[in-house]
């Protein structure tokens, strides 16, 4: 796996429209927080969840098939178990990364894009790569507590 500091730095400049696979219209939830962060940092997120009819304020596709335009990266916030279908998808749509979030990691699935050219990222967050890449980690998101393994005993909205 290639996911030194300047393959990452690469991908996240060179790479701006980012299919979101499982990002949901919640605004508590890590996906929606990261498609937010993204979309306020210049990349065009495009929402992928057959649940929703838009996010974000963009209309949101039920699969990466139905997307009508190039994409880029495809950003999976789903199960492990559930990737290598997407690198599938992945591959017939063109798309040059499949990223794989936090937590998931697949290898048969990094093999199947690798094998069609595409370069693959496990176990990272493209918000926080990116914050700790070009600035702004201590700005938003990682010491907001927004996104925590602890429950807040306040709702904040």
């Amino acid at each position: 796996m290639n996911d030194d500091i300047p393959t990452l730095r690469r991908i996240l400049a060179e790479n701006r429209v980012v299919a979101m696979v499982g990002l949901s219209a919640s605004w508590y939830r890590p996906s929606y927080f990261a498609a937010k962060y993204l979309v306020d940092h210049g990349y065009r997120v495009v929402p992928v969840n057959p649940r929703y009819e838009e996010v974000l304020g963009q209309r949101c596709y039920p699969a990466l098939k139905d997307i009508p335009e190039p994409v880029d990266v495809v950003d999976c916030f789903r199960p492990a178990r559930d990737i290598p279908p997407l690198a599938r998808d992945a591959i017939d749509i063109g798309a040059k990364v499949l990223w794989m979030q936090l937590g998931i990691v697949n290898e048969e699935a990094a093999a199947l894009a690798r094998g069609a050219g595409l370069e693959v990222i496990m176990n990272r967050c493209m918000k926080i790569e990116y914050a700790r890449l070009f600035g702004g980690l201590g700005w938003v998101g990682v010491d907001t507590r927004v996104i925590s393994g602890k429950r807040s005993m306040y709702v904040t909205h």
